[in-house]
């Protein structure tokens, strides 16, 4: 705990270090690249050379330097927590890159890196990023996730989980989705999505929590995308709004789920400036499967970092879900910020319960504050604390949460 003390210090410490050296950056002498800034502060005259390379890197990575090069990449090792996965160590890198760098139309496309691990045997991989094609009409969006997670289990559906006492079980997947859509006219797409995932429950301590469905599951499904978006950047968008329809089919002949089985997913986000330096965004989320999808593609509260912020992964879990939330966002001093958000969401098995006040779906509440640092150029890193009905939890995370 010691160490991990003087990690998380070093961690606050990069952080203040980046904040004030964002004017020194901005007033650099061209062609001075190797300048490091790190040497003027006499608090850092312990450090190796390697170690003010590397802080010099942080504190010059909200300069937007993809025009000068292939690929702007940075890194960082921090301490991590995850209410699922408890403390651990975690490193990721942000790559910014421009297929064409004549081009100061379009923003960068970028890449994500990331791989955690804790101390009770969690491990995650994920790989992610927007690719903007040079006809500045086409791109490709893509997320690759791995990880291995112990996990709390209360059942796969609303009804189950509302009764169930809690119980534990070995989480395995491989989540693979890509998506390349085509602007057809003025902020109009038109695309096709593939998802494909591998879900393995081990260990399961209560077997009967899956009312007999097997607990190893692989499927891929194709679809369409329909999309409006008027965004201004895709990863830390200050005005505009996305409207995105999706719909899927996974073929029984393309995994081993028992039939063919469907889901349409519509997302709605908006961005409005209020003031200097203050934004408030908007999120709106509605999910629903067929009644016959494997339980490993219902949907979960909280399983993505982006909606029910603070809500344990699986605590609530069916068929559809419904989501909103609404954020607003503040920058503090220079590459420093915080949000305020507020929402909620509902999984349920079918509309039809919304009809019988017996059944009716439960609504959940959330809530929270974070604190934003300006990474990469345009990249936020966040943590966030969000509350909710018997709740409260943390997220570390690169990029907005929507």
């Amino acid at each position: 705990m010691k160490r991990l003390s003087i990690l998380l210090l070093l961690s606050a410490s990069m952080l203040w270090l980046n904040a004030a050296s964002a004017d020194v950056v901005a007033d650099s002498i061209p062609g001075n690249e190797r300048t490091a800034y790190a040497d003027s502060l006499s608090i850092l005259n312990w450090a190796p050379g390697w170690a003010k390379e590397y802080l010099n890197s942080l504190m010059r990575g909200n300069v937007d330097r993809t025009h000068e090069r292939k690929l702007d990449l940075s890194f960082a090792v921090t301490p991590s927590y995850t209410r699922e996965a408890g403390f651990g160590i975690g490193g990721a890198a942000t790559g910014l890159y421009r297929v064409n760098r004549l081009d100061s139309v379009m923003p960068p496309s970028d890449v994500f890196l990331s791989i955690n691990a804790s101390l009770n045997g969690f491990y995650v991989l994920t790989l992610k990023g927007n690719n903007l094609f040079a006809d500045q009409r086409s791109r490709l969006s893509y997320k690759l996730e791995l990880y291995r997670k112990a996990l709390d289990f209360w059942g796969i559906t609303s009804e189950e989980t509302a009764k169930n006492s809690k119980s534990k079980y070995d989480r395995r997947q491989i989540d693979l989705k890509a998506e390349y859509v085509y602007r057809m006219m003025r902020n109009f797409y038109f695309g096709i999505e593939v998802h494909a995932d591998y879900t393995d429950a081990r260990n399961m301590a209560n077997p009967e929590y899956l009312l007999g469905e097997r607990p190893q599951f692989y499927v891929t499904g194709v679809g369409l995308s329909f999309e409006y978006d008027s965004r201004d950047n895709l990863i830390t968008p200050t005005r505009g709004l996305h409207i995105a329809y999706k719909p899927m089919i996974y073929p029984v002949w393309m995994g081993n789920a028992p039939t063919t089985f469907y889901s349409h997913t519509v997302i709605i986000n908006g961005y409005v400036g209020l003031w200097k330096g203050a934004l408030l965004a908007g999120d709106w989320y509605m999910k629903l499967n067929s009644s016959n999808s494997p339980w490993t593609m219902r949907e979960m509260v909280a399983s993505d970092g982006i909606r029910m912020r603070g809500y344990y992964m699986g605590s609530y879990i069916d068929n559809n879900q419904i989501a909103a939330q609404i954020e607003y966002r503040q920058n503090l001093w220079k590459r420093i910020g915080i949000t305020i958000w507020g929402g909620g969401a509902t999984v349920f098995s079918s509309f039809q319960e919304f009809k019988d006040k017996d059944i009716r779906p439960e609504w959940l509440h959330n809530y929270g504050v974070g604190l934003r640092f300006e990474f990469k150029h345009n990249v936020n890193a966040r943590i966030d604390y969000g509350f909710g009905k018997h709740t409260s939890g943390l997220v570390f995370a690169i990029g907005e949460a929507f």
